[in-house]
């Protein structure tokens, strides 16, 4: 094997079955390209139907292999059914990357209960369900990646966002204790936590606001890396995360975020 080809060895997912949550659009649809890329068989999950079968057939027609099935990973039975549905289709699955997420910009004042309930459920209860479901197929594929989407406000505070916060903060205290009970099952779990990126749900956080969009994005990319983030930055974390190159890395996270919380 010569140098070319033991490197894409290293980076190579191919054979590899990967699930994608929130991957209609944003961070979780650029993930999900990015897998396929490299050779993983990517199932995207989404509530959204149409956006998740476009991000699908994107990749199918780019030479991909895809297929889009719709979860909503609050509900135990979709998570069960979405698992056992691809344990069952393709033998394996090697890779979850747990990144279905919503941003309710209010304080503990102004956040209402239903919308507490609403964030914490798909980001932090979200990540629970559709995991367990998973660690099973992947014990016996004989081990496997799960990389769970936190924030840089998984470390930090941040104004207006205590359902956010709180739910980005329990998924990474969460990945460790995963990463400890299951590193005996050949399971990796880390986190990745992105910084401001230029996605639907960002531009809803101006409009939630309602600041001045320009003015909004201008100070997103206020970092040392003056510029805001591309779903493509953190599918390249998420890569090194789900791959080769990161077989003794678990219980950890990875900051996307071009210098923000330096």
């Amino acid at each position: 094997m010569n140098i070319a080809e033991k490197a894409l060895t290293l980076i190579s997912l191919e054979g590899k079955v990967a699930l994608v949550t929130g991957a209609a659009s944003g961070i979780g649809r650029g993930i999900a390209g990015r897998l396929a890329e490299m050779g993983a068989t990517v199932v995207l999950l989404d509530i959204d139907e149409k956006k998740g079968a476009e991000a699908a057939a994107e990749i199918i027609r780019k030479g991909g292999r895809a297929g889009f099935v719709k979860c909503d990973v609050r509900s135990d039975a979709d998570c069960r059914r979405t698992a056992d549905g691809a344990g069952l289709e393709f033998g394996r699955i090697d890779i979850l990357c747990n990144n279905a997420g919503v941003a309710i910009r209010k304080n503990c004042l102004d956040l209402e209960e239903e919308e507490w309930d609403r964030a914490v459920d798909i980001m932090l209860k979200g990540v629970y369900l559709l995991s367990r479901r998973v660690i099973p197929h992947m014990i016996k594929a004989g081990g496997g990646s799960i990389i769970n989407t936190g924030s840089g406000w998984s470390l930090k505070g941040g104004p207006d966002a205590v359902s956010y916060c709180a739910a980005k903060g329990g998924i990474l205290n969460m990945t460790r204790a995963m990463a400890i009970d299951h590193g005996r099952h050949n399971i990796r779990v880390n986190c990745v936590c992105p910084g401001d990126v230029d996605t639907p749900m960002l531009r809803g956080e101006c409009l939630q606001l309602g600041e001045n969009m320009d003015a909004f994005m201008k100070d997103a990319a206020t970092r040392p890396i003056a510029r805001v983030g591309t779903p493509e930055d953190v599918a390249n974390a998420v890569l090194f995360l789900a791959g080769n190159l990161s077989t003794w890395v678990t219980g950890t996270h990875l900051v996307v975020d071009g210098g923000g919380i330096a």
